[in-house]
């Protein structure tokens, strides 16, 4: 086999390749380009398989924020969603620092036990946690939303193994500097963990603006309803008298912000994941 044909096959396996990624695309987002597409057609359309509407309309949309406070819910699961990752960003790196860096009795057995707890479902603890709520007087409001989410194992072992990772030097000539524990936290491991500060945010965020299960279960009152739950009940509930179209409108608006979010710190999430894996 001479040169010129060697370089033909390869030509023409790269080209083969490309064909099998370009097809594999397609698969993947033909069913999210139908969705958007049939919020965007006449309802007696939306039966057909072609993504490309004869007509262009917004009557989903608007049924959809005439029928349900989705505004309201879309608020409603931007602050439960932003104070909940603040909260486990606080909470968990103070766990994390003193899992890591400070030297106590059955430090081992909690982390080990912090690792247990990644085992479990939430499901497990999804009564002992409502009858809690019930004792505290927390059903129907925020505090029932926000503080279940405030400590999470897995952010708890992400910034332990990412602190482990800062040398000892750096946090004893802090000490020397007169820095607390606090401080070092937040005036020295902070800065240096960005990625991992990024990567816990991030996830930590997509959870909680996708969860379902517990507001459908501790709030009632439609004012407090987050976005998942109020499309969940409007889907299934009856509000879109059996229009197609109104609920993929309600949906595709469910999915909106977090594509939004994705594509803005796509970036920034590829590049912590990766470091964060390289740190362990």
């Amino acid at each position: 086999m001479n040169a010129s044909t060697a370089r033909l096959i390869q030509c023409a396996k790269k080209a083969a390749l490309y064909v099998l990624l370009l097809c594999w695309t397609i698969v993947c987002l033909y069913p999210f380009v139908w969705m958007l597409s049939a919020t965007l057609r006449p309802e007696a359309e939306i039966g057909r398989l072609n993504p490309v509407p004869s007509k262009l309309t917004l009557e989903s949309y608007r049924l959809v924020f005439t029928k349900i406070p989705i505004a309201r819910a879309f608020a409603n699961s931007l602050f439960v969603s932003l104070s909940a990752t603040a909260g486990v960003l606080l909470f968990t790196s103070m766990t994390g620092y003193a899992l890591s860096r400070l030297h106590f009795r059955g430090r081992d057995g909690i982390f080990a036990l912090v690792l247990f707890t990644m085992t479990l479902p939430f499901q497990i603890t999804l009564i002992p946690t409502y009858v809690l709520m019930v004792k505290l007087g927390w059903n129907d409001t925020y505090y029932a939303l926000i503080v279940p989410y405030m400590i999470n194992a897995f952010a708890i072992v992400v910034f332990a193994q990412y602190f482990k990772s800062v040398p000892q030097d750096l946090l004893d000539a802090a000490r020397i500097d007169g820095c607390s524990d606090l401080s070092i936290l937040f005036r020295v491991m902070w800065p240096l963990s960005v990625p991992a500060l990024i990567t816990v945010a991030i996830l930590t965020f997509m959870n909680i603006w996708n969860e379902v299960l517990w507001p459908i279960i501790v709030i009632r009152k439609w004012e407090l309803m987050t976005m998942p739950q109020l499309v969940a009940l409007f889907a299934v509930g009856g509000k879109a008298e059996g229009l197609l179209g109104v609920r993929l409108a309600a949906a595709a608006l469910l999915a909106l912000p977090i594509v939004v979010a994705y594509a803005f710190f796509q970036r920034y999430f590829i590049a912590s994941m990766a470091t964060t894996g390289l740190k362990s």
